[in-house]
This record gives structure tokens, sequence and C-alpha cells, in this order.
């Protein structure tokens, strides 16, 4: 032991000589637990759980299995043939589920996932030359960041083929194949363009519809056909089924969430099963949509004034009853617009004597960011 050591520890035995202690020597090698395994989760087991916009202005915890997740990957790995090597990019928060897939599709093959920031992310520009960097082969984004993505890609047609995407898997929003029509034409055959329709409640994705070059001739927005281990239906108010026309969409299968997580008065979490008919568990969750000529679904819209922004799930009465309780607001109204295509903002108008900075301030701190209106409009009369 180094002399300067030993005179501290000398110094220190002499202020505590009398007292009855137990010394601990942290080095002592027998000291030191073994090594324990973590245990193994059962497919059954939560794996997660993501809170999703709610209609009755309180946010719903949506429960999965591993199992789900496991399934999930499965499946996919079947149609896309993932596997080691392939370069993934995480370009969603961990609030969206988008980044469930982005996250394990890689690494449970195998593959490199690259974490992407939010600044690149919000910059077609950079996230170009990220993927360029990087040499990203899989690639998974909201239509609307794809959109701004092809423009900028569109710009350096000399630097084109430095990319070296191999699939796009699009998500979260509805796909409007017309608005792909130049990337098509620019990158012929690869990558591969996949839509996936899915909610939160059936884990991350529900459908599977390659793209081809002939979609973008058509305004219909191609959903496809069900995964595997999922099945689809698409049913009328009486839950009848419907041949023809847009109708809400079922899902059932096992890919189908637990239920919504919801706390006791006693302060314990507890899940509740989603309702059970003859053919098991299932969801809906107002989309509609309808069948096309070729036996796959095409979506259609909403059946409430729930909207999707960047892939978030927003139910806007939500937000509007939050912006109601702010003290000093009189009336409240929230909508989305898109006054650049693409471009999809919630804005907010209000009427009034609260101060614009107060609301501004308790919606931050009541919802989430995605949530808060970036744009209002104030009245202090209304007439």
């Amino acid at each position: 032991m180094p002399r300067r050591r030993r005179g501290h520890h000398r110094g220190l035995a002499e202020r505590l000589d009398g007292r009855e202690l137990l010394v601990v020597d942290v080095n002592d090698p027998r000291l030191r637990p073994a090594a324990r395994p973590l245990p193994v989760p059962a497919p059954e087991e939560i794996a997660y759980v993501i809170y999703t916009s709610g209609t009755t202005g309180v946010p719903k915890g949506v429960a999965i299995a591993h199992g789900n997740v496991t399934r999930l990957l499965a499946t996919l790995d079947a149609e896309l043939g993932l596997s080691a090597g392939q370069v993934w990019t995480q370009c969603h928060s961990l609030a969206f589920d988008f980044s469930v897939w982005e996250i394990f599709g890689a690494l449970l093959h195998g593959g490199r996932l690259v974490v992407v920031s939010d600044a690149v992310v919000r910059s077609p520009e950079d996230l170009r030359a990220l993927l360029i960097a990087e040499q990203v082969s899989m690639l998974s984004q909201t239509p609307s960041a794809f959109y701004a993505l092809q423009t900028v890609d569109a710009q350096h047609p000399d630097r084109a083929q430095r990319l070296a995407l191999q699939t796009v898997v699009f998500g979260g929003e509805a796909l409007e194949p017309q608005r792909l029509r130049s990337w098509l034409d620019g990158h012929p055959g690869v990558p591969r363009l996949v839509n996936m329709y899915g909610i939160t409640e059936t884990t991350v994705h529900a459908s599977f519809r390659e793209i081809a070059a002939s979609d973008a001739a058509s305004s219909a927005s191609p959903i496809g056909v069900p995964l595997a281990h999922l099945g689809f239906f698409v049913l009328d108010g009486l839950l009848r089924p419907v041949p023809r026309g847009g109708r809400e969409l079922y899902v059932a299968g096992a890919g189908v969430a637990y239920g919504y997580v919801a706390v006791r008065a006693d302060g314990v979490a507890v899940c509740g099963l989603p309702v059970r008919r003859a053919w098991g568990a299932h969801v809906s969750h107002g989309d509609l949509v309808r069948w096309g000529a070729d036996g796959q679904l095409q979506y259609v819209g909403r059946a409430d004034e729930q909207v999707k922004i960047r892939g978030y799930r927003i139910e806007l009465g939500e937000v509007q009853a939050t912006l109601a309780a702010v003290e000093g607001v009189q009336q409240a109204v929230v909508i989305a617009r898109e006054d650049r295509p693409g471009d999809k903002r919630l804005v907010g108008y209000v009427t009034g004597t609260v101060d614009p900075a107060a609301i501004r301030e308790q919606l931050a701190e009541r919802l989430p960011g995605y949530m808060v209106p970036p744009r209002w409009w104030y009245w202090t009369r209304c007439r």
C-alpha cells in the first residue's frame, strides 16, 4: 500500500479508536456477489406500455406483451428477410411504437442500429447525408417525413446512387402513393417501398403492402393484407361484414394488446382486456377502409376527430378539453391544418383573458410536446 494511503488509514484508525466498527474492503473478491443471469421474461409478460391520446381527455396506456413483439418480428422476417449486416435507423421517439420495430428489428437479427438525433430527423438534408454516410439499408419513415426526404434527394441526382437503401417501410400516417411518383421514377426497383398500416393496440404493424409503380397513378391509399398472425374484418355499425364500401376496420388475432392500463384507487396498475367475441380478442380504432378490386384493403379516413401528426395519434377532443381547463380560457377549439402539403399542424383558437404564454406553459405541463399546438389565435371577445 502506498505510504500516503497507509498514513491516511492510520489517522482514520486513531480517530475511530474505541468504537465498535465493521470494516469492509470493497475490493475483497469474497464480497462480490455471484453473477446471476437476468430472468427470461415469459411471452405473456408485459414488454412495454405506450400511452396514446384518449377520447375522454385522459391518455390510455396500451400494454403489449413480449410474445406480441417477437411474433411481429418473426412474421416480418418472413416477408422482408431481416438479416445480419443490415443497417437500420431509429428516427422515432420511444413514445411512438414505430421505434419498437426499428430497435428490435435491427438488434434481434444482428443488424446495426443508427440512433438519429431529433435535429437530424427534422432536417431532410441532414437525414439524407446521414443515410449516405452510414450506408443505411433499412429505413422506417412516416409518409410526410419521406416526402420531404425525396424532395431533397431529387435535388442531388448526381449522388442518388450513393444511397444504400434496400427497404423503406412506411407507417404512422395514411400513404399517398401518387406523391411517390418522382421517387419511383428515379429509383426503379430499389429500394422496396412497403406500406404497413397499424395502431399501438395491434403491436406496431398490422398489414403489409408493397408499393408498385402502378400505385402512383391511383389516389387510393393501399394498406394491403393483414400480417400472418392477424385478421381483418370490415364491419358496419351492427358488426356485420361489409363486402363493399367504406366501413370500420376491426383487427383480431395474436398481435392484439392485452388492453389499457388503469390505476386503481390504491395506486396499483391493472390491465383491462379488450372485448372478446367468438373470433377472439379484437380492436377497432375508428379507421374506415374499403376492399379494393384486388382483394386488398384501402384506407379511406377516420370516423371521428382523431388525427395523426408525424405518426402520433392525437384526439383533438383531449387537447381541447385540456385547453379549456386552463384558468382564464372561456372557449377553446383545436383543429389540424395542413397549409403546406405534408406539413400538418395543430392550431388552437381561444377566447378569454388568459396570457398566451401561460397557456403554452400549462399545456406543456399536462400534455406531451407533440400535442401542444404550435400556432394560436386569440380573441378577447367572441361575437
